[in-house]
Protein backbone atom coordinates (compact mmCIF):
# COMPACT_ATOMS: atom_id res chain seq x y z
CA UNK A 1 0.00 0.00 0.00
CA UNK A 2 2.74 2.49 0.80
CA UNK A 3 5.02 3.41 -2.03
CA UNK A 4 8.71 3.92 -1.81
CA UNK A 5 8.37 7.67 -2.61
CA UNK A 6 6.10 8.19 0.37
CA UNK A 7 8.49 6.39 2.66
CA UNK A 8 11.41 8.53 1.46
CA UNK A 9 9.63 11.84 2.20
CA UNK A 10 10.98 14.19 4.82
CA UNK A 11 9.81 13.89 8.38
CA UNK A 12 7.31 16.53 9.49
CA UNK A 13 8.91 19.28 11.54
CA UNK A 14 7.78 19.81 15.06
CA UNK A 15 5.74 22.99 15.71
CA UNK A 16 8.31 24.43 18.12
CA UNK A 17 11.10 24.63 15.54
CA UNK A 18 9.63 27.27 13.22
CA UNK A 19 10.94 30.83 13.00
CA UNK A 20 9.99 33.19 15.79
CA UNK A 21 7.40 35.93 15.27
CA UNK A 22 10.05 38.64 15.14
CA UNK A 23 12.19 36.54 12.81
CA UNK A 24 9.39 36.39 10.27
CA UNK A 25 8.80 40.16 10.34
CA UNK A 26 12.45 41.23 10.47
CA UNK A 27 12.87 41.39 6.65
CA UNK A 28 9.68 43.47 6.38
CA UNK A 29 10.96 45.83 9.05
CA UNK A 30 14.25 46.25 7.19
CA UNK A 31 12.45 46.93 3.87
CA UNK A 32 10.18 49.50 5.56
CA UNK A 33 13.23 51.23 7.08
CA UNK A 34 14.99 51.37 3.70
CA UNK A 35 11.91 52.89 2.02
CA UNK A 36 11.60 55.42 4.83
CA UNK A 37 15.21 56.54 4.56
CA UNK A 38 15.51 56.50 0.76
CA UNK A 39 12.05 57.74 -0.28
CA UNK A 40 9.94 59.36 2.44
CA UNK A 41 12.61 61.46 4.18
CA UNK A 42 13.89 63.17 0.98
CA UNK A 43 10.32 63.83 -0.19
CA UNK A 44 9.43 65.31 3.18
CA UNK A 45 12.47 67.60 3.04
CA UNK A 46 11.65 68.66 -0.54
CA UNK A 47 8.00 69.35 0.32
CA UNK A 48 9.06 71.49 3.28
CA UNK A 49 11.39 73.53 1.03
CA UNK A 50 8.60 74.11 -1.54
CA UNK A 51 6.15 75.22 1.16
CA UNK A 52 8.76 77.59 2.59
CA UNK A 53 9.52 79.00 -0.88
CA UNK A 54 5.81 79.62 -1.53
CA UNK A 55 5.33 81.23 1.88
CA UNK A 56 8.24 83.62 1.21
CA UNK A 57 7.04 84.85 -2.20
CA UNK A 58 7.22 88.62 -2.48
CA UNK A 59 6.63 91.33 -5.05
CA UNK A 60 9.33 91.42 -7.72
CA UNK A 61 10.32 87.72 -7.54
CA UNK A 62 10.80 86.03 -10.90
CA UNK A 63 8.93 82.73 -10.84
CA UNK A 64 8.07 79.74 -13.01
CA UNK A 65 4.73 77.99 -12.65
CA UNK A 66 4.11 74.26 -12.91
CA UNK A 67 2.81 74.83 -16.45
CA UNK A 68 6.01 76.61 -17.50
CA UNK A 69 4.75 80.20 -17.42
CA UNK A 70 7.57 82.64 -16.58
CA UNK A 71 6.73 85.93 -14.93
CA UNK A 72 7.30 88.47 -12.20
CA UNK A 73 5.22 88.52 -9.02
CA UNK A 74 3.11 91.67 -8.87
CA UNK A 75 0.80 90.89 -5.95
CA UNK A 76 0.77 88.23 -3.24
CA UNK A 77 -2.41 87.29 -1.36
CA UNK A 78 -3.09 84.53 1.12
CA UNK A 79 -3.74 81.76 -1.43
CA UNK A 80 -3.09 83.43 -4.79
CA UNK A 81 -0.30 85.21 -6.61
CA UNK A 82 -0.66 87.71 -9.47
CA UNK A 83 2.10 87.33 -12.07
CA UNK A 84 3.02 89.77 -14.81
CA UNK A 85 3.90 87.76 -17.92
CA UNK A 86 4.00 90.63 -20.46
CA UNK A 87 3.14 94.31 -20.69
CA UNK A 88 -0.43 94.75 -19.46
CA UNK A 89 -0.85 90.97 -19.00
CA UNK A 90 -1.34 89.78 -15.43
CA UNK A 91 -2.50 86.32 -14.47
CA UNK A 92 -3.70 85.09 -11.08
CA UNK A 93 -2.31 81.73 -9.98
CA UNK A 94 -2.78 79.63 -6.92
CA UNK A 95 0.37 79.63 -4.76
CA UNK A 96 0.56 75.87 -5.19
CA UNK A 97 1.04 76.41 -8.96
CA UNK A 98 4.40 78.13 -8.39
CA UNK A 99 7.15 75.57 -8.92
CA UNK A 100 10.26 77.68 -8.45
CA UNK A 101 11.68 81.12 -7.88
CA UNK A 102 14.34 82.06 -10.44
CA UNK A 103 17.54 83.45 -8.98
CA UNK A 104 18.88 86.45 -10.87
CA UNK A 105 22.56 87.32 -10.73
Amino acid sequence: MFTEAYAMGTAPSSPGQGPSGLGMFFPLIIIFFIFYVLIWLPQKKERKQREEMRANLKKGDKVITGGGVHGIVVNVKEDTVTIKVADNVRIDFSKSAISQVVKTS
